[in-house]
């Protein structure tokens, strides 16, 4: 297997590549469209060709790359079913898989961030990896007053489905502002302190009292997203 972390700064956005080495075959998730110039130049020096793009859900803090890259690219593009896209070419579930070679993804539906908020757990030589999207962040949770959010969806998301997952999990988000890369089920579950809660009521609270700005992107992003990054 061939892993990449990448970043995009203005949104602070993870972007992943997982390849299986033997066919070639790639697939990004959460891709930004301002960075698909270095997408297209980073496959083409290791040689793979881009099968899938897909969305972890639907971005309100910048635009995404899957359209581009299927103009580019041919690659298939992918959304959860919840997004309601009009232009993916398809859509996953709960428990949906995206075959990638010998790479195998497995969609989870983990809403409250969003109503198609999703992550993706891949299983490779004994060691589990969750791409958590913005359900699970590294010692924080992602917000859940738009997009149809719900605090209790995303409780049920953390404690009923990604904290049950092995503590060794690999945990990578879609976005971290304080320079984190990684981290572990078992590490959030002790540290992250939004995970420290005695129920969901103690949860919702929290998140219901956040009072965060909305991003400044989203009057744009969410419409565009929304067209696999056509701007409407």
């Amino acid at each position: 297997m061939l892993f990449r972390q990448l970043f995009e700064k203005n949104s602070s956005t993870y972007t992943y590549l997982i390849a299986d080495k033997l066919s070639k075959q790639a697939v990004l998730i959460d891709p930004v469209i301002d960075e698909t110039d270095g997408y297209i130049r980073l496959l083409n020096e290791l040689g793979l060709t881009l099968k899938v793009a897909m969305d972890t859900h639907t971005h309100a803090d910048h635009i995404t790359a899957l359209g581009k890259l299927r103009e580019l690219t041919g690659c298939e593009t992918y959304m959860g079913q919840q997004a309601n896209s009009s232009c993916a070419n398809d859509s996953f579930n709960d428990g949906s898989k995206i075959v990638v070679g010998k790479i195998t993804l497995t969609a989870l539906h983990t809403p409250g961030h969003t109503d198609d908020s999703y992550s993706f757990l891949l299983e490779h030589d004994g060691q589990k990896y969750l791409f958590t999207g913005d359900t699970l962040l590294i010692r924080g949770t992602g917000r859940t007053d738009f997009q149809n959010g719900s605090a209790t969806d995303q409780y049920r998301s953390l404690f009923d489905k990604l904290l049950k997952f092995p503590e060794d999990t690999w945990v990578y988000p879609a976005h971290d502002y304080k320079g984190w890369m990684v981290s572990t089920i078992g590490e959030e579950r002790e540290h992250n302190p939004r995970l420290q809660v005695k129920d969901v009521i103690e949860y919702k609270n929290i998140m219901d009292n956040l009072n965060l700005p909305n991003p400044k992107m989203m009057d744009v992003a969410v419409p565009a997203n929304r067209a696999c990054g056509n701007l409407v």
